[in-house]
């Protein structure tokens, strides 16, 4: 893993850790970090990208998985507006709140040495129009098979915070669109993390209008048809990254003072396994 005796906590926050999170968080992860653990800070930014593929007049598409997960379809342009947007501006954005607070911080992509290599996924199957299941060109969107561990644990022993942008390094050298959610949950499995961390505006899953406040990793799958377009990929992840070493998954609000303390607390939905 390359961490030492750290323990390490991942934390997906969106494009932005000013908009839609408690001003609290920068002095929460220096906490942490002056507490000798380790904080891994993966930021989204999809609405951003959006915006700026189209004031650059390259209308976004968006799918359905039959599983009713909803995703930008992202063709070789839309891929290099993606790189530009998430590991350029908003990442630096972040970087830049966070050394003000006298933080240590580097942004990293997927792409920088190898950090997140993913599979081109060469074809996808989505719901069309009319309801049907069609298998459609996959682009440049990536399936997640490795994380390097390496280069993370250099920073976080360090003291450093990495503030990494979900763009993955493609079998053939390409750039891939990798969802902010997945890519928290596969760098939170490899380094074995305490504690993936979801932020969300909301205070975690709900069903049938209550807060669910612990799931078993099968739990959550069950779960997962019965929530709405955007938790079902956080839950998703938050499963994933148990499945694949994580001791825990929290999805919380980001609004709470101290949010990833309040996650830690259990205030949101955890996941583990064989609860």
């Amino acid at each position: 893993m390359g961490t030492g005796s750290r323990s390490v906590y991942v934390c997906k926050v969106g494009g932005s850790i000013i908009e839609g999170v408690h001003p609290s968080i920068v002095e929460n992860i220096k906490a942490i970090v002056g507490r000798g653990e380790g904080v891994v800070l993966v930021h989204g930014g999809g609405d951003y990208v959006t915006e700026v593929a189209e004031r650059l007049g390259k209308k976004q598409v968006f799918v359905t998985s039959p599983e009713g997960i909803r995703s930008r379809y992202t063709d070789r342009e839309t891929a290099e507006i993606y790189t530009m947007v998430m590991s350029g501006l908003l990442a630096k954005r972040i970087v830049l709140l966070l050394e003000r607070s006298g933080l240590g911080c580097v942004s990293l992509s997927g792409v920088d040495y190898g950090l997140i290599r993913a599979e081109r996924k060469k074809r996808l199957t989505v719901i069309d129009e009319r309801g049907r299941k069609v298998v459609v060109e996959g682009g440049y969107t990536g399936r997640i098979t490795s994380v390097n561990t390496h280069i993370l644990g250099l920073f976080i022993e360090q003291g450093i915070v990495p503030v990494v942008s979900p763009v993955a390094l493609g079998e053939e050298y390409e750039l891939l669109n990798v969802d902010g959610d997945r890519a928290c949950a596969g760098i939170a499995g490899a380094l074995e993390a305490r504690c993936a961390v979801f932020l969300t505006d909301v205070e975690g899953v709900y069903s049938n209008g209550e807060l669910v406040r612990t799931l078993s990793v099968e739990g959550a799958r069950a779960l997962l048809p019965k929530v709405g377009n955007g938790m079902d990929v956080k839950l998703l992840a938050a499963v994933e990254a148990v499945e694949k070493g994580a001791h825990m998954s929290v999805i919380s609000s980001g609004l709470k003072e101290n949010p990833i303390d309040a996650a830690l607390r259990g205030e949101g939905t955890v996941i583990r396994s064989g609860v």
